[in-house]
């Protein structure tokens, strides 16, 4: 039996969500949605459909909009479009079991409408018609759909297709992946290929999805290994993974991390302070939900890239949550890698290899009363700050100069919750 998935995009999300809520059409609306407050050289988390016509680009700086536009600026509101992503998520429930839908990101989601077709006596064009419509009366947001026998086509006929049809809606099966797209260029338009593999395949003499599909493979795999895999079969259009193997699929092993954009540049002292606030929130995280972990990592960036970014992963002798003996370990990293020097703009840190506590056995040699103590602790700050806010207790080292924490409580994703209302 053929397939038949659909891929539906709530078009320029975030910049429709804030015309929604002023009353106004993003396509007769000039609005970019961004922080001010952080400089001309903040990133647009998105711009109304008007202003793409205007050739303002999605995810622009906001001094490189020209100065002849007049625009409303919208402070992010990540709670706000969590609720809106939430709300129509609901109205995909009216027409797919959960089982069948797999949201991709906070304005895209596969479904696979293989047996609902039946169901509706609809072609799967109108079932996305239907949708489509059910979204716009409902919340004044509008879609886009890509149909596709396959997960892959089906973001392709979004991606590609979708944009110069009338309807708003793509169809692609393999033959019409072949036929329209087998020379699309570039090659970046495609899923899963960004513009590093664009140019190591340009560098193979290698511009589009017929290239792709013809060259030899062992070529392939010498430059990619296993991913050529996946560029191969999705040059002829296909896909073997459905939305059953996404549901059903358990990594072998789990990870936590944590990145920050720091709002400046930061000196060697100021940003390990940064990493020391950190590493707590990633302790109590832990901590909340069970969790140990035995390996570690960190990522030192440079301010305007002047230095190629350092760090270290790292396996630690024992399985741990406890926030002064992870401290420890990170901080031995840092005051290594770090150039003092050089001004700091990103920090990121993950523990990896994450299990629940209750599978480690406890080491005889450890004061593990002492522990136990410690972890008590941070385990009651977790459970004051869920319930009366995550900046009702703090460390001392929050109110340094330099200190993050405290704002970004405030914030979701990096960016403010509510926003200007």
């Amino acid at each position: 039996m053929q397939k038949t998935y659909l891929c539906i995009d709530l078009k320029t999300f975030y910049a429709s969500v804030e015309c929604v809520e002023r009353g106004l059409d993003p396509f007769n609306t000039n609005l970019v949605v961004a922080d001010s407050s952080r400089g001309k050289g903040t990133i647009c988390l998105a711009v109304s459909p008007k202003m793409k016509l205007l050739g303002v680009k999605n995810r622009c700086r906001i001094f490189e909009i020209p100065k002849n536009i007049k625009y409303i600026t919208a402070t992010p509101r990540m709670k706000k479009y969590i609720e809106y992503s939430a709300n129509i998520y609901g109205i995909y429930l009216k027409y797919f079991s959960k089982e069948d839908i797999h949201v991709y990101s906070i304005d895209e989601a596969f479904m696979d409408a293989t047996s609902y077709l039946k169901l509706y006596h609809k072609t799967p064009a109108d079932l996305a018609k239907t949708i489509i419509r059910d979204i716009y009366d409902t919340y004044g947001i509008t879609a886009t759909a890509g149909i596709g026998t396959n997960m892959y086509l089906a973001k392709i006929a979004l991606d590609i297709t979708a944009k110069h049809s009338p309807s708003n809606i793509g169809y692609l099966d393999e033959e019409k992946y072949k036929k329209e797209l087998w020379y699309h260029k570039p090659l970046s338009d495609f899923w899963q290929i960004g513009r590093g593999i664009e140019k190591r395949l340009n560098k193979m003499g290698i511009y589009d999805m017929h290239g792709i599909a013809n060259t030899e493979q062992k070529k392939l795999y010498k430059e990619f290994g296993i991913n050529a895999e996946y560029l191969i079969d999705h040059s002829w259009g296909r896909e073997s993974c459905t939305i059953a193997d996404i549901k059903a699929y358990k990594p072998k092993t789990n990870s936590i991390s944590n990145n920050q954009i720091l709002f400046e540049d930061y000196s060697f002292e100021k940003a390990r302070l940064v990493l020391k606030e950190m590493v707590e929130l990633g302790s109590l995280r832990l901590i909340e939900n069970n969790l140990v972990t035995d390996v570690i990592h960190l990522y030192i960036g440079y301010s305007k890239n002047v230095i190629p970014a350092t760090g270290e992963s790292k396996k630690i002798i024992k399985y741990t949550n406890i926030y002064s003996e992870l401290l420890r370990e990170f901080l031995s990293i840092y005051d290594r890698k770090a150039v003092r020097s050089m001004p700091i703009r990103r920090i990121g840190i993950s523990f990896g290899n994450v299990i629940q506590t209750d599978n480690v056995q406890l080491s005889l040699f450890e004061e593990q009363e002492k522990l136990d103590k410690e972890r008590k602790l941070e385990l009651t700050m977790c459970r004051i700050k869920n319930k009366m806010g995550k900046n009702k207790i703090l460390r001392g080292m929050d109110f340094e100069n330099g200190a993050t924490t405290m704002l970004r409580n405030k914030l979701i994703g990096g960016h403010n919750r509510w926003g200007v209302e």
